[in-house]
């Protein structure tokens, strides 16, 4: 008797095809992403070939979508919002809704209706957090200040999709759409138990309806936060504790599906919440990077599923069909969205590399746009041509990112070199009152700027030998936590003028700069030396390029931190190996030495060489 195997086919047939176009689209210097949603139009009804069925890769999806949140849940960190709220919150609202109202006005100009609209322009005014990370984990921007901006920036506008799915289901047949969607499965608890009460005539009303929805999240948030934060760490420590890791993985898949598809049942909340809840409950459990660990291949596998099923409802006819369509989505995307964020930015007053950095992580689509997508058409509010813009923009906005990133590149590195046009685009904020006390008195002191992780370490170094010292930071909250410590501190931003000013530059005796920020360095390296032409500096930088420009420059020391970790971990391994301390020190020292004065060479002289014996007859007498 012959057994079903559409199952298996589309399994098969869908992560070996997006395997393949993964692979070209690395190649091509495109994210994989783009090379997942190319297997699915493979594999869609509007290409020739095999057709995967719809059905089975729709619930395929769905475990993608819940395992995606779940991971998005895992990683949410409130710690890094409230860092970059002053300016991640506001930013996104403002820019969430001046991106959908473009889309909404693009949807009434081809003759939808309003609730159509208000799905098409949230589908566009939220980026893909994947391609997001992975475009700042290249570039070395991950950890400065405009990248933890633009995930600060991000994580608001997810919380603000997560917000529409709970919404749109309950105001869909007020938009002209049907109810549902969100639920999913027919045993809504809580909705019937409040209905019998209520009565059948205000059960249908849209105030009362929006408020059940908000009153079922609302006991399910609770439930998560109050009895989840106690349940589900210790039920992975009792998994942990047997030692079995399929038991601990079991345990974690089956937390990510039970609680997504417990809560859709119990609740009629989607699976996308309830996956996002359990992710965020354990992220608060010093279980939950190896949790993490443990599902990413799972987490990854549907993920790549759910791009692939995303893809497959793309018709590429559209391209030719309605060219002009496209480029306006595209236009949204890349260039609405991109100018709203620089004024947002400017207009709090940070820089412009700031600006340009938030600017072009926003010029792109990803799965929450697909997620909503998914969630209009099962309610009705997104016609199949808005499916396909859509798609169609989020292909083209993801391919031409790394484009707009390149070109935001280069226009920094061009305000690099005219600090003046920068400021032009700049509004100029004064240091504040409790900054400029005291300036006057002070001489031959340090400028640190960035008091993160490396930057403090120097100051508690200078704190330790009674040195004088004055930061600038960014951050407010860090500002007002050292003046309260008694150290000097300046809140802004150190390219910006008068700034430097504010922290006694012209008599200060070193500039420490701490803060990785492409191209900032040799603006501040400038600034100071017009001001104070004798300072020493001392640089941090993660670009080998940078790295060779400020030396040229005659930078005192320019530090890169995978060079500098390099070197050390050299240096024990030399002494593990037997190499004599100083023999070994010294060959260091003169590979670090080589490259401060401009060489090519990656390496010190080599073992046995005359001037290193020479060095070492000198100086490592009585050395172990």
């Amino acid at each position: 008797m012959p057994h079903a195997t559409e199952l298996i086919a589309i399994i098969a047939l869908g992560l070996t095809l997006a395997f393949i176009c993964g692979m070209v689209a690395q190649r091509l210097r495109l994210p994989p992403l783009v090379g997942y949603l190319v297997a699915g139009v493979l594999v869609g009804p509007y290409t020739p070939g095999f057709v995967g069925e719809s059905n089975l890769t729709g619930q395929l999806a769905e475990i993608g979508v819940i395992l995606l949140m779940f991971g998005v849940g895992l990683h949410f960190s409130f710690n890094d919002l409230m860092s970059v709220r002053a300016i991640a919150l506001p930013g996104a609202v403002v820019q969430i809704i001046a991106a959908t109202t473009m889309g909404v006005g693009l949807a009434l100009a081809w003759g939808w209706s309003l609730g159509q609209g208000l799905v098409f322009g949230l589908a566009l005014s939220v980026a893909s957090t994947v391609v997001l990370l992975r475009a700042l984990e290249e570039r070395g921007l991950l950890d400065t200040d405009n990248g933890r901006i633009a995930v600060g920036w991000l994580i608001v506008e997810d919380l603000a999709m997560v917000l529409a799915l709970v919404v749109l289901p309950a105001l869909a047949p007020s938009l002209g759409g049907e109810a549902g969607g969100a639920a999913h499965g027919t045993a809504h608890v809580l909705t019937d138990f409040i209905g019998h009460f209520i009565g059948p005539d205000y059960a249908g009303s849209l105030l009362l309806t929006i408020l059940l929805t908000f009153a079922k999240v609302a006991i399910f948030a609770s439930l998560m936060l109050v009895g989840g934060r106690r349940f589900i760490p210790w039920l992975l420590d009792q998994a942990a504790r047997t030692g079995l890791r399929e038991l601990f993985t079991l345990a974690v898949l089956a937390m990510a599906l039970g609680i997504a598809f417990g809560s859709a049942e119990l609740f009629g909340v989607s699976f996308a919440l309830g996956a996002f809840f359990a992710g965020m409950v354990l992220a608060e459990s010093d279980l939950s990077h190896q949790a993490a660990a443990e599902s990413l291949p799972l987490q990854d596998a549907f993920a790549v599923l759910f791009f692939v099923s995303i893809g497959m409802l793309f018709d590429p006819s559209i391209l030719l069909r309605a060219p002009l369509s496209v480029l306006a989505v595209l236009g949204v995307i890349m260039i609405g969205k991109s100018l709203a964020a620089v004024a947002i930015v400017l207009a709090f007053r940070h820089p412009i590399g700031t600006a340009l950095t938030i600017a072009a992580s926003l010029a792109q689509i990803g799965e929450f746009s697909f997620i909503l997508v998914t969630l209009g058409l099962s309610l009705k509010l997104l016609p199949e041509e808005g499916r396909n813009l859509i798609l169609g923009g989020a292909l083209l906005s993801i391919t031409l990112n790394p484009v707009f990133f390149a070109l935001v590149t280069r226009i920094e590195q061009a305000l690099a070199a005219r600090p003046d046009r920068a400021t032009r685009f700049e509004r100029r904020r004064g240091p504040d009152v409790a900054e400029t006390v005291g300036r006057s008195q002070r001489r031959d002191h340090v400028v640190i700027v960035g008091y993160g992780r490396v930057g403090s370490s120097i100051g508690t170094t200078l704190q330790a030998w009674d040195l004088p010292y004055v930061v600038i930071e960014r951050d407010r909250r860090r500002v007002l936590d050292l003046r309260a410590a008694g150290v000097p501190a300046v809140f802004g931003d150190a390219t910006v003028p008068g700034i430097l000013e504010a922290a006694g530059i012209g008599a200060a005796r070193l500039l420490v700069v701490a803060t990785p920020g492409p191209h900032q360095a040799p603006r501040l390296v400038e600034a100071a030396r017009a001001s104070n032409p004798t300072i020493d500096t001392v640089v941090r930088t993660h670009s080998d390029v940078e790295r060779r420009h400020l030396e040229e420059d005659r930078v005192g020391l320019v530090l890169m931190a995978e060079r500098e970790l390099a070197l050390g971990m050299s240096l024990y391994a030399l002494r593990s190996l037997g190499v004599r301390e100083g023999e070994a020190r010294l060959f260091i020292d003169s590979a670090r030495t080589e490259s401060q004065f401009g060489s090519d060479k990656t390496a010190g002289p080599v073992k046995g060489s005359p001037e290193l014996r020479h060095q070492h007859d000198e100086s490592a007498d009585g050395m172990p």
